[in-house]
């Protein structure tokens, strides 16, 4: 058994002292290594905890004798002439990054992602772990690892170890509720006056849909655990049987919109329990926390899943109909916001989540495997329903993957996707791939077809603001000036335009937040004064008559919707129409 143990002495450092402890066999010939991990599942991307560790040393636990390790590369270090020796390992861990996949110390809790600050010992990955706590005696814990004794913790190996967050606090508040004979913990850390009564009921409600969906669930407890924050604030991670949501402002959690945020989240979070924790790709099949675990089916793992968080809040009555179609153009808006759905694929798109998938990055380049492959999710589940009057749905896919792949933990393959789509179809969907998930087809016309079948359609609106909608550039304003942030690569702005231009008069107008209103005249062409790279330019738009940019799509129900149509909304949806 590895053995761990979590100490701090002053929470006002954020440091953390960690200390590993094991034995190692007297017949041991070859050097152990030990490797931190340099990223976490749900985030795919290398992370590089190794840079939060600070004075690492390796010692003898009995003697306290420094043994010999050498540091190999960034997160690894390599110990010999241990054989028949207790080994403890010390260092501090830098717990100071507030997010659902992060670390936090302070006065008043200990957050702590084991995979950030726990090293493994290669080849020993499957051995069982205890984490033992020194923290004052009234906190709680709120875990989704078993609890052996006080303030102790039990994994059945590190990859268990890795994937149960714990905050320990003694402001925590929690209310649980059962599920098909299943415990579910509500769990709150921070400032903020919840309703107990409204977040049961809702999350039971979205909880239930989700079991009925899959027949089964893959842990034997469910935690999510919410550090509530006295900021704006958005984050969730999925893990084996919990999940993490930092959000904030906490005297706005009952409000409609941050309220409405927390049941997405958290019933996103809850079907990765499924989607990606049980049902994983092979490439996943284990974890290398080593180095970057490339998989092309992200669009399966976070596209179907976004596609769900939303669409199950309907199906369950927590969210109206109104409200789910709100976040659904909440999904258009971001996926037509970028142009880089024209330049790769969402398969594509799924492995350069290692190389840029979280940020920004060079204008036009990508695709979001979450925002597409939400779309495309919905697409195919329509078009499903659509094949088979109702009587196959997205819903069988996910029952088969579970029932080949989750409830086996056997990892699936791309192909393995692409066959129980089909057998689920009942007809060869190579179009479907090729077109939409390897390819870069258009979305519009298909999802306005398959919206039509549940009485709905695909609206699409001009953009009213000139600057958008005309020439086909964004600006915000930062300390008073007006700099171009977006510009289209086929508008009339990108003849003129670059991104960092400060926009500093119109026609000789002084622009002061009022660039909107000095475009807005009816004129077809306008000349801009722009300080670009501390020079100042003038240059000159000119509108294409024949194209509008930027254009808003949203999902409507018909106004003329036969009664065939709303009878298949009501089987989509669970809601009237």
């Amino acid at each position: 058994m590895i053995h761990y143990h979590v100490s701090f002495d002053n929470p006002l450092t954020f440091y953390l002292q960690i200390q590993m402890t094991f034995e190692v066999p007297a017949e041991a010939t070859e050097p152990l290594e030990l490797q931190l991990p340099a990223w976490r599942p749900g985030r795919y991307e290398l992370q590089n905890f190794a840079q939060k560790l600070q004075r690492v040393v390796l010692e003898d636990a009995a003697s306290g004798e420094a043994l010999e390790a050498r540091k190999i590369t960034k997160d690894r270090w390599r110990l010999s002439g241990a054989a028949g020796r207790m080994v403890r390992v010390r260092y501090n861990f830098y717990a100071h990054q507030m997010d659902a996949g992060g670390s936090w110390l302070d006065e008043s809790q200990l957050y702590l992602n084991p995979v950030q600050a726990l090293m493994y010992i290669e080849g020993r990955q499957n051995e069982s772990c205890q984490l033992l706590l020194d923290i004052p005696d009234d906190w709680q814990i709120a875990c989704g690892l078993p609890q052996r004794g006080p303030r102790l913790l039990e994994a059945q190996s590190f990859d268990h170890l890795a994937d149960s967050p714990l905050i320990a606090s003694p402001t925590l508040q929690y209310r649980n509720y059962e599920v098909q004979g299943i415990p579910f913990y509500l769990w709150i850390q921070g400032e903020c006056a919840p309703d107990w009564a409204r977040l049961v009921r809702d999350f039971r409600a979205f909880s239930e849909e989700q079991l009925q969906l899959f027949g089964g669930f893959p842990a034997q407890d469910f935690h999510f655990l919410n550090e509530i924050l006295p900021y704006p604030h958005y984050h969730g991670v999925e893990h084996l049987n919990s999940t993490v949501v930092t959000l904030g402002p906490g005297e706005l959690l009952m409000s409609e919109g941050l309220y409405k945020e927390l049941l997405g989240v958290s019933c996103h979070e809850l079907f990765h329990v499924w989607n990606i924790k049980s049902i994983r790709p092979i490439e996943l099949q284990p974890y290398d926390f080593s180095r970057e675990n490339y998989f092309r089916t992200c669009f399966v793992a976070e596209g179907l899943t976004t596609y769900y968080g939303d669409y199950l809040l309907a199906r369950a009555g927590v969210f109206t109909a109104a409200q789910y179609f709100q976040e659904l153009n909440g999904v258009l808006r971001k996926h037509y916001d970028d142009y880089g759905r024209y330049h790769l694929s969402v398969a594509d798109a799924s492995m350069d989540l290692w190389l840029d998938g979280y940020k920004p990055g060079a204008p036009d380049r990508k695709v979001s495997v979450y925002h597409k492959g939400a779309l495309a999710a919905l697409l195919l589940d329509l078009t499903l329903r659509q094949l088979s009057a109702h009587q196959r749905s997205l819903d069988d896919v996910m029952r088969q993957l579970w029932t080949e792949f989750g409830q086996t933990g056997t990892g699936y393959t791309e192909e393995d996707y692409q066959r129980v789509v089909a057998e689920v179809a009942g007809r060869d969907m190579q179009a479907y791939f090729d077109k939409f998930i390897y390819g870069t087809a258009p979305l519009e016309e298909p999802l306005n077809r398959v919206l039509g079948f549940v009485g709905c359609r695909l609206l699409t609106e001009q953009n009213v603001s000139a600057a958008e909608g005309t020439y086909g550039f964004r600006t915000v304003v930062r300390e008073g000036r007006t700099e171009v942030t977006n510009i289209l690569p086929d508008a009339p702005a990108a003849l003129a335009l670059t991104v960092d231009d400060e926009i500093v008069a119109v026609n000789g107008r002084r622009v002061a937040q009022n660039l909107q209103i000095l475009l807005a005249d009816g004129a077809d062409h306008h000349e801009l004064t722009v300080f670009r790279q501390h020079r100042l330019l003038t240059v000159e738009l000119q509108a294409d008559s024949t194209h509008r940019f930027w254009q808003k799509f949203t999902v409507e129900k018909l106004t003329t919707a036969t009664p065939e149509q709303q009878a298949s909304f009501r089987q989509w949806l669970k809601q009237d129409f």
